[in-house]
């Protein structure tokens, strides 16, 4: 949420606030939960699964509060259903004028759009194959030896390297499009 915020000031658009009490409200409860959590105990899958669950609802629910602080989105439905669109890349919108929000507002939405494309591929890579659900056979025959032991450093580091693809992949989407003629926000 402290991404937009420059946007916001270079475009005037007074929704700085807004991103600022957002990221300020998220960092407190995220303080407070890691706090609070007994990050020792080993996860079994229900909690796993329970934990993504949640984690989805919290991150729209949060993501949401910007839209709600300015009032570009008064509805608490909306912002979430706005918010949980991106996060999971439906392209599903509830706003039907998106470039009259504040360049801020407008920032943010699209990271949540852009953060949630990469986010549902480390997903599928770190849950599915526990689920059964295709690539558990690739695992077990990349990984020799005992799979729980090797299999979470080999997810860590895919993860990271398909973080550092889809950066790349953005930055030169950017670039083109500055040369197709866009502006630096637009790309």
């Amino acid at each position: 949420m402290l991404l937009p915020i420059p946007f916001s000031f270079y475009y005037q658009s007074g929704d700085h606030w807004a991103l600022l009490l957002s990221a300020a409200a998220t960092a407190t409860v995220g303080a407070a939960l890691y706090l609070l959590t007994d990050l020792n105990r080993t996860l079994r899958a229900r909690e796993g699964f329970a934990i993504v669950t949640f984690g989805w609802v919290a991150f729209s629910t949060f993501g949401s509060l910007p839209y709600l602080l300015h009032g570009a989105i008064p509805s608490f439905t909306d912002a979430f259903f706005e918010t949980m669109s991106g996060f999971t890349t439906t392209g599903a919108t509830i706003l039907t004028d998106i470039e009259a929000m504040p360049h801020g507002l407008l920032f943010w939405r699209s990271l949540t759009h852009w953060l949630g494309g990469m986010g549902i591929i480390v997903l599928s890579l770190a849950i599915l194959p526990f689920l059964g659900v295709g690539g558990m056979q690739l695992f077990k025959a990349e990984v020799p030896g005992p799979v729980a032991d090797k299999l979470t450093p080999r997810i860590t580091e895919t993860a990271k390297i398909l973080w550092g693809v889809y950066m790349l992949l953005s930055a030169v989407e950017a670039v083109l499009l500055l040369l197709g003629g866009m502006t630096l926000f637009d790309a």
